[in-house]
């Protein structure tokens, strides 16, 4: 079952402290070079960015990267993310700010995720944000009613990341909110997991890790929201950092290790797509652990993993959709 492949451009992420900064600039030149060698001839790649909603934030936070649309060549659409970031947690302009974006951005997009890991209660995330579920359902139903009205073939999901504790209540109190709307408007749920970086795992357990994550996503987790298997599941964000004690070869065999495994899961799991984060480093000179997940260097050079993702992609990936002239 091939897979539609992906990636974010940019070099800006967050960090449990904030916003990790990167010390060169985008350049949108390398950016598009570096996209086209990934891509090749024979497959398909989508562009992951971010948007931002929060009306009472000022200066408003800037979508990343600034102008995804300048990167959508050679048939690459958008993997685009609505985040839920208004601290009072009120709806007031949400809904509209996401129908607004399916009308705007209709042609350009492949998919749109509402929410940005709303499981997940950290400051830069959108699961510190009050009134989260009800932005998230109301969200999916509002874009997909949009995309339908319009004739747009748009993927209206939303992400997670992995959940370990028996007291975790996210699945269980989307089900309380997750109606027929909801579910008949859900095209798929993607899965934000970045094994051995967090938690360290040997390098012969890896695929047994990947594997017992997306297999309890499919089985444990959606059906406690009751979302059926008919719904596809999805790696939104997957990565692997370099540093001091990470060397950039491990980074590959990690990567390659990942992506076959997830590959061998696809029909069994309804697996549809898989997207690597990140294009670049955000400091390639810096330690700390979230300033390397590039496949480039803040310098725009490769590194072994970007050969890696390249064959992988045109082994593995899905052909470009020919359209008739």
């Amino acid at each position: 079952m091939a897979l539609t492949f992906g990636i974010y451009p940019g070099g800006l992420l967050g960090d449990d402290k904030g916003i990790v900064h990167p010390v060169r600039p985008d350049l949108p030149d390398r950016i598009i070079d570096a996209l086209d060698a990934l891509q090749g001839d024979t497959a398909t790649l989508s562009v992951r960015a971010y948007s931002p909603f929060a009306t009472t934030v000022i200066p408003q936070e800037p979508p990343t990267p600034a102008d995804p649309k300048a990167y959508l060549q050679r048939g690459r659409k958008l993997d685009l993310v609505l985040q839920f970031r208004e601290p009072s947690g009120e709806l007031d302009g949400w809904l509209e700010f996401v129908r607004e974006t399916v009308r705007t951005g209709g042609p350009y997009l492949a998919s749109l995720q509402i929410c940005e890991e709303p499981n997940a209660d950290l400051p830069v995330l959108d699961g510190s944000t009050p009134n989260v579920l009800n932005a998230l359902v109301q969200g999916v139903i509002a874009a997909k009613h949009e995309a339908r009205a319009l004739g747009h073939n748009l993927a209206v999901g939303f992400n997670a990341v992995p959940t370990f504790g028996p007291a975790d209540t996210f699945w269980s109190e989307l089900a309380a909110l997750a109606d027929a709307r909801f579910l008949q408007s859900l095209d798929y749920v993607g899965l934000d997991f970045f094994p051995d970086v967090f938690r360290p795992i040997g390098a012969d357990q890896l695929a047994g890790a990947v594997t017992a994550v997306l297999t309890g996503f499919r089985r444990i987790d959606l059906p406690k929201a009751g979302i059926p298997d008919t719904v596809a599941i999805r790696v939104c964000e997957n990565g692997w950092p370099t540093g001091p004690d990470r060397t950039e070869q491990q980074q590959a065999s990690t990567l390659e290790t990942v992506v076959r495994t997830v590959t061998a899961l696809a029909a069994e799991l309804n697996i549809d797509g898989y997207s690597f984060f990140a294009l670049r480093d955000a400091d390639s000179g810096a330690e700390g652990l979230f300033h390397r997940f590039g496949l480039l260097h803040d310098d725009y050079t490769p590194k072994p993993a970007f050969e890696t993702y390249r064959q992988l992609i045109n082994e593995l990936g899905n052909p470009p959709v020919i359209t008739a002239r």
